[in-house]
């Protein structure tokens, strides 16, 4: 398993300084996350490919965002997160096939995002035609050579490979954050394995504690301070097999953010070296 973290697509201006900043920190992977439609051009692509060449770095995989709200809580989330609003569905699909395209410019396999609260009741009047809308987002991908990837959070694992199972094509996957399993109040990322775990494909190293009201998320730690046990999920991974990419997401700003990442790259370096015996 590889150590990489996050980047948010800017400007090449700040694009360069962050692969610069990405390999004096030791890292040579990232997962690539944008929310601005606009930057989607062959001309960026050309751009990005060349900054990976010059820093001999890998795109593990490309987090597509999509158009409109965006409520990170479980009062406005269920009705404005991912494909699951009326109201945006056809743009957010729009949205995330010109992201397939993207990457695939990009030369990368996983599209990453985040589908929102999935339904847990699969009677829900709307569940069939979400999954049909997820349907159409996964066979352009699969069009594009890629795989699809759902990242945990507003859902169950079980509602979440409910969803796998109806749209039934084979290039869905999950992007684990272990995290959002927690700060959602929807699961332990250790047991979530056992429900999904032969679909991860990538990884958001990521900590936190559990929600303690009905109303707001629990709260983002520095990674080795909060309820994940890392080392339960990279054993749990390795013994499904998973040889991939563990993508540190600290979702704060400034020095602190450096400080955080770096101390989450050496510690959980030394958990997979512990558990791969190297």
């Amino acid at each position: 398993m590889k150590v990489g973290v996050c980047i948010q697509f800017g400007s090449m201006d700040e694009m360069s300084k962050k692969f610069k900043s990405l390999v004096d920190n030791g890292f040579d992977n990232f997962q690539l996350i944008c929310w601005d439609m606009t930057l989607f051009t062959e001309e960026n692509a050309k751009e990005i490919n060349a900054l990976c060449e010059e820093y001999g770095v890998t795109i593990s995989a490309f987090w597509c965002g999509w158009e409109g709200p965006t409520a990170w809580n479980f009062t406005e989330g269920p009705k404005t997160l991912g494909l699951i609003p009326l109201e945006w569905r056809e743009t957010r699909i729009k949205n995330l096939c010109a992201g397939s395209d993207f990457a695939k410019l990009l030369g990368v396999k996983n599209v990453v995002t985040h589908m929102g609260f999935i339904y847990e009741d699969m009677n829900h009047s709307d569940f069939e035609p979400f999954c049909a809308a997820v349907k159409r987002v996964a066979e352009y991908c699969k069009s594009n050579g890629q795989n699809l990837l759902f990242e945990t959070g507003q859902e169950t694992p079980v509602a979440m490979l409910r969803c796998f199972e109806r749209v039934g094509t084979d290039n869905l996957g999950v992007n684990l954050d272990t995290a959002n399993l927690i700060l959602y109040g929807k699961a332990n990322p250790v047991d979530s394995l056992d429900v999904f775990g032969k679909y991860v494909k990538n990884l958001h190293a990521k900590d936190g504690t559990y929600p303690t009201n009905g109303l707001s998320l629990g709260s983002e730690t520095a990674i080795g301070q909060g309820k994940v046990d890392f080392r339960g999920v990279i054993s749990g991974l390795h013994a499904l097999g998973y040889d991939g990419y563990i993508t540190i997401e600290r979702e704060i700003s400034g020095e602190q953010q450096t400080k955080d990442i770096l101390a989450a790259r050496d510690y959980l370096n030394a958990i997979i070296k512990e558990v791969e015996g190297k």
